[in-house]
């Protein structure tokens, strides 16, 4: 060390020896130390070493990067995730190509919060089953929001946090604070109290339910199952801002939109008012220029329209030119329509022939048909083979003895003539049966 005092006093360090040196110094003063923490952003890469950032767990902002190489992963029993309380052993060291310091850990063991991680595990996969974060139940925020809502603690940094970023964004905006314990065992409760009270009041346009960093058990309020269950039946939007933008709660997946810290939830809450006149002096930007696009169209159709009023000669030579062609058009077409009907009278009058000489022939086979069939059916074609029709001296035909009765006058007729009768005797010939 103090030859590096000495020489940093003597020369300018290139930027390759001063992070060489730098490393060189934290290889030796934390060449073997441990240090716990809570897991953050871990990941495994396709070569098998693993990233991921260490959590402070009194929940200051002080992050340290983390590499734990493949042949130290491969010995894990465990499979670390995000949230879980380690205890990491390994070394302090400098990657060189970005100057960034890094802890490069040889082992990894679980500590007491990865059971209060299993616990948040289980419960949001009970909870994503019912469909309570369903992206279909979601609503939209507001587009333009006159009111906010904020559920969270009168003395925390995230109120001011919240109010800041609103007074700097939107100050026309009013803002109504639900107060509540955000941290404890009384904190879902009063949670839920708070949530309930916004929806009962319905005074604001969206409600921001937010609140400053921590580690897992200081945010563990926002992961019971009431305060969850709550966020998701609430009747207004509800965008969630708890914690850093590593912390995850179960309210982020129940509520409408979630943001990665306080102020983000506000800033995605309310368009800022600069933004508003920037698009509106955009929408009067394109206003003039369509305005003046359209004057300019208008006023070289009146150029047009003004050139050939200065010629109406011309305009009216044109003019008759036309007529005449379609005069011309016109004869044309009604000659080429007369000889078009004279044709189609023609044809219709050789069909009209042809189908009253086939209607006449089929008439005549039909009446000779039909006389044929009158003469077989003649009554004096019967009678003629011998057979006489008898008949009452009423005219009516008598075709049972069992009409006669004696005393009766009856006409008999023939082929070549008639006799009056009188019914002397009836004679009723018996049944016959029996017979084929």
């Amino acid at each position: 060390m103090a030859a590096f005092s000495e020489r940093a006093a003597r020369e300018a360090w290139s930027v390759a020896a001063l992070v060489r040196a730098v490393a060189d110094a934290l290889s030796a003063r934390f060449g073997a130390c441990t240090v716990r923490g809570e897991l953050s952003g871990f990941s495994r890469a396709a070569s098998g070493h693993c990233y991921f950032t260490l959590k402070d767990l009194s929940g200051e902002a002080v992050l340290l990067r983390c590499a734990m190489f493949r042949r130290a992963a491969s010995l894990l029993d465990f499979a670390p995730a995000d949230g879980q309380e380690v205890e990491l052993r390994g070394r302090v060291a400098v990657y060189e190509p970005r100057g960034e310091l890094q802890f490069v850990v040889e082992s990894m063991r679980r500590c007491g919060a990865g059971a209060l991680y299993e616990q948040f595990m289980r419960l949001k996969a009970r909870l994503e089953a019912e469909g309570l974060f369903d992206s279909a139940r979601k609503r939209e925020l507001p587009r333009f929001v006159a009111r906010v809502g904020i559920v969270t603690s009168l003395a925390a940094a995230a109120l001011r946090d919240v109010l800041t970023a609103l007074a700097r964004r939107a100050p026309h905006v009013q803002v109504a604070v639900y107060p509540t314990l955000v941290q404890g065992p009384d904190a879902p409760a009063a949670i839920v109290r708070a949530l309930a009270l916004a929806s009962e009041r319905q005074e604001v346009d969206v409600l921001l339910l937010v609140r400053g960093g921590g580690s897992l058990e200081d945010l563990w309020a926002f992961n019971d199952e009431q305060v969850v269950r709550a966020v998701a039946a609430c009747t207004l939007p509800v965008v969630c801002g708890v914690g850093h933008e590593t912390d995850v709660t179960l309210c982020d997946f129940a509520a409408d939109l979630r943001a990665p810290t306080p102020t983000a939830a506000a800033e995605l809450a309310v368009v800022a008012t600069d933004d508003w006149r920037q698009a509106l002096d955009a929408l009067a930007a394109r206003l003039a220029r369509a305005a003046r696009h359209r004057l300019d169209r208008q006023a070289q159709v009146v150029d047009r329209l003004g050139a050939a009023l200065s010629r109406p000669a011309e305009r009216l030579l044109r003019l008759r030119q036309g007529l005449d062609a379609l005069d011309s058009r016109r004869a044309r077409a009604l000659e080429r329509a007369i000889q078009f009907e004279r044709l189609r009278l023609r044809s219709l009058a050789q069909r009209l022939g042809v189908a009253v000489a086939a209607a006449c022939s089929r008439r005549s086979l039909h009446l000779a048909g039909a006389e044929a069939r009158l003469r077989a059916n003649d009554p004096l074609r019967v009678l003629s083979r011998g057979y006489a029709w008898v008949a009452d001296d009423r005219g009516r035909a008598l075709v049972s003895a069992t009409q006669v009765h004696e005393g009766q006058r009856l006409v008999a007729r023939w082929a070549d003539g008639r006799a009056d009768a009188v019914v002397e005797r009836v004679v009723i010939a018996p049944e016959r049966s029996g017979e084929e």
